[in-house]
């Protein structure tokens, strides 16, 4: 009977963490689940099925947002995990102006996302942005790097990368700070260099950082947004669509079930890309 009372006084801990999480996350998604099969309004619904789903299978640009996410989600992923990872050896190098460079790389994260897409929108105007007049002084003709449908997408992410590059950065550090000096140093006795420092010990060893950048960053591409909207809304065309953007699209028409039923298709391809890709990254993570 006491191992039950005490087993009851411990769940009574977890109460308010509990209801804050069902309120917050379980009950929207349910209610998400709900709508999307009707037509409704901020006062009336209907319940239509699976018409929503249908019709936003239907959409003309939605092969094209699925492509644009998947690519934005992988480009963007790869350069924080490789930049991130480069920045995250050399903040730890115990240089004398490492805390400030640490600040520097790290401010971006903190920007408005909203501010920054303005900001480099008129950064990377065709003739009048400061990219391309740098690049004119060098004798090179700058693109129009986000009205040209080759480069948009591209040119976003780079963006994106830009600014998100500061928080895998500071995981990389946590995760390189916390490797035993004992692996150093046995290194250190063998002869080993800097490079075998670096691919021996430091990429083997920050794996769990690793594959939190990769999940992280993962599902950030595929659920991004605002930045992609502030620089380009979507555009040239279709160039730049994600799912998120097709989403808001119908919401701005007034197709909230369509919309709903969108999020709902978000929220499953996103579970189907991530759940596997996370079950594989931990299952091969190394012990210290």
């Amino acid at each position: 009977m006491t191992k039950v009372f005490r087993r009851i006084y411990s769940y009574k801990f977890l109460l308010p963490a509990a209801i804050v999480y069902i309120v917050i996350f379980i009950v929207p998604t349910l209610m998400s689940f709900f709508f999307s099969l009707t037509r409704w309004n901020l006062s009336t619904y209907e319940f239509i099925g699976l018409k929503n789903f249908q019709m936003f299978f239907s959409e003309p640009s939605l092969l094209i947002g699925f492509k644009n996410t998947a690519i934005y989600a992988v480009v963007t992923s790869g350069l924080k995990v490789v930049l991130g990872l480069l920045l995250g050896v050399f903040l730890t190098l115990g240089l004398r102006l490492t805390g400030y460079l640490r600040s520097v790389v790290f401010f971006p994260t903190l920007v408005s996302t909203i501010a920054v897409g303005i900001t480099f929108t008129v950064m990377m105007h065709p003739t009048e942005g400061i990219i391309n007049m740098g690049l004119q002084m060098l004798g090179i003709d700058g693109p129009d790097w986000l009205g040209d449908r080759k480069l948009a997408l591209l040119s976003v992410a780079f963006v994106d990368v830009w600014k998100g590059v500061g928080f895998a950065t500071v995981i990389y550090i946590a995760g390189i700070l916390s490797i035993p000096q004992e692996y150093y140093e046995a290194l250190q006795i063998d002869g080993g260099n800097s490079w075998n420092k670096f691919w021996s010990i430091i990429v083997p060893l920050s794996r769990p950082a690793t594959n939190s950048v990769i999940i992280l960053s993962f599902i950030g591409g595929l659920r991004s947004f605002d930045l992609i909207w502030a620089m380009t809304k979507g555009g040239p065309g279709f160039a730049t669509d994600v799912i998120a953007s097709i989403i808001y699209k119908q919401y701005q028409g007034g197709f909230y079930g369509l919309a709903t039923a969108g999020n709902v298709i978000l929220f499953i391809f996103v579970t189907l890309l991530v759940y596997p890709l996370s079950r594989y990254l931990t299952k091969n993570e190394v012990d210290l």
